[in-house]
C-alpha cells in the first residue's frame, strides 16, 4: 500500500480566476515520469471554484472522466448538446471517446468543490457518452467498463468497518473525515494505491467519505 498525502499534491489552477486545483498525478506542467498513473487512473484532481468561476470550453479524447461533487453545484455543458447540474452525492461520467468538448462552471453563489478522476480506456475511439447517477447509495457500485474499473462510495461512521474490494488494484481517495486503512490513518485529500491486498478494511475514525476504484489490472 502506497500512501500519498494531501500535502504532496501538485498545486495548479488559476487563483486570480477563482480556480484552485490539487493534482495527485503528473499533470500539465507538473510532469513526473514516476507518477503518471496507477492502473487505469491517470488523474485525481481536487478542484475548488469560486462563485462564477469555471473552465471554459476545452477538448478531451480517449478518457473516461468521473466527477464527484463534495459541496456546491457543478454546471456541465458539452458538445453533444447536454447541459446538467451536478450536486453532492451524484456521480457524473463523461466518456470522451474519440473526442468531445465541454464546459465546467460554478454558476451558483456558493463555493464549489469537486473531485475529478480520469481513467484510461481499454481501447481508444468510439462515440462520446454522458451519464449522471443521482444520489448514489453506498451499496451501489458504479461501473466504468470502458476502463475495466468500478467505483465504490463508502461513508463509514466513527468506528464502522467497511471492506475494501479484493482486487488486483484499488485506488482509495478520502473525500472528507478520517479513516484507518490497515495501519495507516488517512485524512481529507489523502490517497492510497493498493496492490494485491486481501481482507483489507477501512475503519471510520470520524464520519468519513471514501472513494474506492476497483480495477482488474
Amino acid at each position: 500500500m502506497d500512501v500519498r498525502r494531501a500535502a504532496e499534491r501538485y498545486r495548479g489552477g488559476d487563483p486570480e480566476a477563482g480556480i484552485a486545483s490539487r493534482h495527485a498525478f503528473s499533470f500539465g506542467p507538473h510532469y513526473d515520469p514516476g507518477n503518471l498513473r496507477f492502473g487505469a487512473v491517470i488523474a485525481c484532481n481536487e478542484e475548488r471554484l469560486a462563485p462564477g468561476a469555471g473552465f471554459d470550453e476545452h477538448p478531451h479524447s480517449h478518457t473516461e472522466i468521473v466527477t464527484w461533487v463534495v459541496e456546491g453545484e457543478l454546471t456541465h455543458r458539452d458538445s453533444t448538446g447536454r447541459t446538467s447540474r451536478v450536486g453532492p452525492g451524484d456521480v457524473q461520467h463523461l466518456s470522451a471517446a474519440a473526442g468531445v468538448r465541454h464546459v465546467e462552471r460554478n454558476d451558483s453563489d456558493r463555493p464549489l468543490t469537486f473531485v475529478q478522476m480520469w481513467l484510461a480506456p481499454l481501447a481508444p475511439g468510439g462515440e462520446p457518452s454522458y451519464d449522471v447517477v443521482r444520489g448514489i447509495a453506498d451499496s451501489t457500485p458504479y461501473a466504468v467498463p470502458a476502463a475495466g474499473a468500478m467505483l465504490h462510495v463508502r461513508r463509514p461512521a466513527p468506528g464502522e468497518r467497511t471492506a475494501v474490494p479484493d482486487a488486483a488494484l484499488v485506488y482509495a481517495h478520502v473525500v472528507r473525515g478520517e479513516v484507518d486503512l490497515g495501519e495507516e490513518r488517512l485524512g481529507p485529500g489523502d490517497s492510497a494505491r493498493i496492490t494485491g491486498e486481501r481482507g483489507l478494511a477501512a475503519v471510520g475514525v470520524t464520519a468519513a467519505e471514501l472513494l474506492l476504484w476497483e480495477m482488474t489490472a
